[in-house]
């Protein structure tokens, strides 16, 4: 047995927005990084109170919405499946289902949420992941997503 460690990849915002049909103020990831294929991925998202989010919840104690969180750990699965599986044809993948959602802590301007997600199961298009948002260690969400895998119709 080696001690081989396989290289991890990463995307940046431009690779982001080339994988990724969101763009502001709903892309909700900034970058990713520690990517193993498509099985595992930490994406980054810098919370800041210039968000648009925060007019409104809350004007006297902004804090980031609990289904942000959970949209920003599909975004980040939903890249890496894109980057992993690309085939030269533009696809997009969609996000399917939630389950097992728990919300920890509270998320405000000035933190940087981490999404640590794991693929659990795939059949075919569809994906299943296991999905964790944290901020300094501590995790403030987390969730089981589901997502498939399309052509994109924006051609």
């Amino acid at each position: 047995m080696t001690n081989e460690q396989a290289e991890l990849s990463t995307l940046d915002i431009k690779q982001l927005l080339e994988l990724l049909p969101h763009r502001y103020p709903f892309l909700l990831v900034d970058r990713i990084v520690e990517i193993d294929g498509d099985r595992s991925a930490r994406g980054i998202k810098n919370v800041t109170y210039n968000e648009p989010q925060f007019t409104g919840h809350f004007p006297h104690a902004p804090i980031m919405p609990g289904v942000l969180l959970i949209e920003g750990m599909a975004q980040t699965a939903g890249a890496v499946v894109a980057h992993e599986n690309y085939t030269g044809e533009p696809k997009t993948t969609y996000f399917m289902t939630i389950d097992k959602a728990k919300f920890r802590k509270i998320v405000t301007p000035g933190d940087t949420v981490e999404y640590v997600i794991v693929k659990k199961a795939q059949k075919r298009n569809i994906f299943k992941f296991s999905c964790v948002a944290e901020v300094a260690g501590q995790k403030v969400a987390e969730a089981e997503i589901g997502a498939m895998m399309m052509a994109r119709d924006d051609q």
